[in-house]
């Protein structure tokens, strides 16, 4: 799915060349834990779903609490040390908006995506599975692609409306909230997070989304973030009137 606080980011800003130290690797750290928590949220509470119940709404609202409690604190904990993106297209936005630079966008992202994977493999043992095993859930069609526009556009326009207005920190709440509505008025069930959706391919479970399937949901990801981007434009250009 998601996530976080793009003024925290200011905190990676990089000083001047002679001036320069190593990234900082308690950042990454935190942004690999992180991403890793949230699969295996995401992931683990599907299964734990499916086996506990065999009723469809059932099984999306312990997946949905799972997800959202767990996102939560995973951005009340590590929100102060790297700014709690856990999702590439927050940091792809960071640097569009001049937060970070190019390679710390560049290594939070990989980051991102090896705390990805490593959520799935220990969710996918922690229920029996194969540690990486191959989705077989397709998951296309025009519907979900507007879906996962509208996910990530909401989940940037809230992070960055309320950066811009010096509320960053009821973060905590306000994108567990968007998500955890937005699993249900959306048809795609808001992946929002290229990191996370290539990891649930390596699910063949609840959560799982086909490989196939990836590059649909991450461009539409993709275009969402620059649309949440443009609305929160709007909404400070309004507020500056």
């Amino acid at each position: 799915m998601w996530c976080l606080d793009l003024s925290h980011s200011r905190k990676l800003d990089l000083p001047p060349k002679e001036e320069r130290p190593k990234l900082k690797r308690h950042v990454f750290f935190a942004e690999l834990i992180g991403t890793m928590i949230l699969v295996a949220s995401i992931i683990g509470s599907g299964m734990m779903a499916t086996t506990l119940t065999d009723n469809g709404g059932v099984q999306l609202v312990i997946a949905m609490l799972g997800t959202v409690l767990a996102l939560a604190l995973i951005i009340a904990t590590l929100g102060p040390i790297s700014g709690a993106h856990f999702n590439p297209v927050v940091s792809l936005i960071a640097f569009v908006t001049k937060k970070i630079n190019a390679k710390t966008a560049l290594f939070m992202i990989l980051t991102q995506i090896a705390g990805a994977i490593l959520g799935a493999i220990i969710a996918n043992v922690m229920y029996g599975h194969s540690p990486l095993e191959r989705a077989t859930h397709e998951r296309t069609g025009s519907a979900l692609f507007i879906s996962e526009i509208v996910a990530t556009a909401g989940l940037l326009f809230i992070i960055l409306a309320m950066t811009n207005v010096d509320k960053s920190n009821g973060l905590f709440w306000a994108v567990p909230a968007w998500i955890g509505s937005a699993y249900f008025f959306t048809s795609s069930t808001a992946f929002a997070n290229p990191a996370v959706t290539l990891a649930r391919a390596f699910s063949d479970s609840f959560a799982g989304i086909a490989l196939s399937s990836v590059g649909l949901f991450v461009l539409a990801q993709i275009i969402g973030a620059f649309v949440g981007l443009g609305a929160s434009h709007l909404v400070v250009k309004r507020n500056s009137q």
